[in-house]
């Protein structure tokens, strides 16, 4: 019996597969992972492109250091360099020639007016003295007889009046001689204070047309002795611009122009000058001082305060609160937290507090530190506690 035998081994699924099986599965995985891929990709860019905007991170507001705007009666002071000037400086000289002696002070010493200072010889002066007063005698006597003479019709008239002349120019030489002998103790005209003696005793002096302008020559022809100065009363002098020159007049009529030096040194101003200086364009002005503890030396240079007005019941902020803006000056005020910029006009400015007038009001707070960060209308951080202190004085 023939049996039809059918081989099956092909059909039977087998133990090994095949590279192209491999290829084949490989193939499918990786279209499924960029499939997959390309959806997630898709989904992002549509996220993208249609998701709402997320809100912007909210930044915090910037910290600021502020100050309680006071109300006080502002003082428009002035300040300027003074100069401490003597009201008398006296060069003694001597007013006749001869031997300086002695003297009887010590340099640098107070000394009262009429004070003798030096002594220059006398004696040469006593003895001229003494010899026009003895031809002074007998010219009076002489002309006294004459006199009578000419009563008795025995002498001529002009022979009297030569005779009374002659009288006459003998008195004058004795007075000059008792002149020059009083030169010979040189006293101080002013009460004040001595510099150095610049001619020592031992030296001749003499009287000269170089006394005047104090040139001190050698040897015999010194002629300063020593040059006394007045400290008390002593005097400052300092100049303000002109354009100050109204409220000068105004507080000189009123009598309330008055310089202060420091360490209670006050005194009203007495003298303001006759004329602008042409070339600094300010005047002057003096004022004096009593000095009785002589603390003020001429030629020192202080700072000198004058107060030019008054302004009444002022706002008053910090130096450091007022910003100069395009148009006129403005502060930083925090109101319900926020940072208003007020516009101001400054009335006067001592470079520590500012007078100022504008829709502000005594007890505000106005920033002094970080308006560099701050934003008009925006909120801000007060970083330090209010100082209420009275910044007007």
């Amino acid at each position: 019996m023939n049996m039809l035998v059918t081989d099956t081994v092909d059909t039977l699924p087998s133990a090994h597969p095949t590279v192209s099986d491999r290829i084949r599965g490989l193939s499918t995985r990786l279209r499924l992972i960029l499939g997959i891929l390309a959806i997630v990709l898709i989904g992002a860019i549509a996220w993208a492109i249609f998701a709402p905007p997320a809100a912007p991170k909210k930044k915090p507001a910037p910290p600021v250091i502020v100050h309680v705007a006071t109300k006080a009666d502002v003082k428009v002071v002035e300040h300027t360099i003074g100069t401490i000037i003597s009201p008398a400086t006296v060069q003694i000289t001597a007013q006749v020639q001869g031997q300086l002696i002695k003297s009887y002070f010590t340099e640098g010493q107070m000394v009262q007016q009429g004070q003798l200072l030096f002594q220059i010889d006398p004696k040469p002066y006593q003895a001229a003295l003494d010899s026009a007063l003895a031809t002074m005698a007998d010219a009076k006597a002489k002309a006294e007889r004459y006199a009578k003479l000419l009563a008795a019709n025995a002498v001529s008239p002009q022979d009297a009046d030569d005779a009374r002349a002659t009288y006459l120019t003998a008195k004058a030489a004795a007075e000059t001689a008792r002149i020059n002998l009083g030169y010979t103790r040189v006293t101080s005209p002013i009460e004040g204070k001595t510099g150095p003696i610049m001619i020592q005793p031992g030296n001749q002096v003499m009287a000269s047309a170089s006394a005047a302008s104090g040139a001190v020559v050698a040897a015999t022809g010194a002629t300063t002795l020593v040059t006394v100065t007045q400290l008390h009363p002593i005097k400052v002098s300092f100049s303000l611009p002109q354009s100050d020159l109204p409220r000068i007049q105004a507080r000189m009529a009123a009598h309330e122009l008055v310089v202060d030096l420091g360490n209670k040194h006050t005194a009203p101003v007495d003298f303001v000058s006759n004329q602008v200086n042409a070339q600094t364009g300010t005047i002057e002005l003096r004022a004096t001082f009593p000095n009785i503890d002589n603390a003020l030396v001429p030629g020192q240079l202080l700072d000198t305060g004058v107060v030019l007005d008054i302004i009444k019941g002022a706002t008053v902020v910090p130096h450091d609160a007022v910003n100069a803006g395009l148009d006129s000056s403005y502060v930083y005020v925090v109101r319900d937290g926020k940072a208003v910029m007020v516009k101001v006009k400054v009335l006067h400015d001592n470079l520590t507090s500012a007078a100022v007038q504008g829709d502000l009001k005594p007890g505000e707070k106005v920033i002094t530190d970080g308006q560099m960060r701050v934003v008009a209308g925006q909120p801000v951080t007060i970083g330090g506690k209010p100082q209420d202190k009275n910044i007007g004085k």
